[in-house]
């Protein structure tokens, strides 16, 4: 550990950490809402586990809980977990070839993501990718698992009040990429298309919705090449 916290660098380790520990802090939630869904532990773990995907996760346990089939509500889950497409663009090139990609798509999640590109170097993007991701894929089934022990405890999970922890956190992961106005223009953009969407689109599906934005990210890029 200590040889990591070098290697990575105290600071930065610590905001790894962070993200690790607020994640843990959602899994509860997460892992309440799945028992007051009537999903049992065994399945919200595996879920956790091998989705690996927060919003989606919560949309699936959500529209369980409505009544929704699970065969629907996986394939509803699923729209959002599209922008992992994007995402993988993002973290192709600083990735290395090779079977470890298999291993680094399904680590794939806004906060390594958010992470590993507000470094500089490809080689301290790759190594925060990978801590930041192999963290995460602890904390939130540990999480997950603490929420559905304690279901029959606290039986609402809005009660904690833990929803606007992580959107905080990945705020301040990612202001440090906003070094010129064009970037936050259209962090703005996809932020206003994002929130706009939210009361009538299904939960978690705003995020997708952010995705329209990408457009002025590629014709920036046009300009400059």
């Amino acid at each position: 550990m200590c040889s990591l916290y070098r290697t990575v660098g105290s600071s930065t380790m610590r905001g790894v950490l962070l993200v690790c520990a607020s994640v843990s802090i959602m899994g509860i939630s997460y892992g309440l809402a799945a028992h007051t869904a009537g999903i049992p532990l065994w399945a919200n773990l595996l879920l956790a586990v091998f989705v690996l995907a927060g919003s989606s996760e919560f949309l699936f346990v959500a529209a369980v809980g409505a009544g929704v089939p699970p065969i629907l509500a996986a394939l509803t889950s699923a729209l959002v977990n599209t922008r992992c497409f994007v995402f993988g663009f993002s973290i192709a090139s600083f990735l290395k070839q090779g079977r470890s990609l298999w291993m680094a798509g399904h680590l794939i999640n806004d906060e390594a993501v958010a992470l590993a590109l507000v470094e500089g170097k490809r080689d301290r993007k790759r190594l925060l990718y990978w801590v930041t991701g192999v963290g995460i894929l602890v904390s939130w089934p540990i999480g997950a698992a603490v929420g559905g022990m304690l279901g029959g405890v606290i039986p609402d999970p809005a009660a904690l009040g833990v929803d606007a922890v992580l959107p905080a956190v990945l705020i301040a992961i990612a202001y440090p990429a906003m070094k010129d106005r064009w970037t936050a223009g259209v962090v703005m953009a996809g932020a206003v298309l994002a929130v706009a969407a939210t009361p009538v689109v299904p939960v978690g599906v705003g995020p997708v919705v952010a995705l329209a934005a990408l457009p002025l990210v590629l014709l920036r890029k046009k300009e400059l090449t």
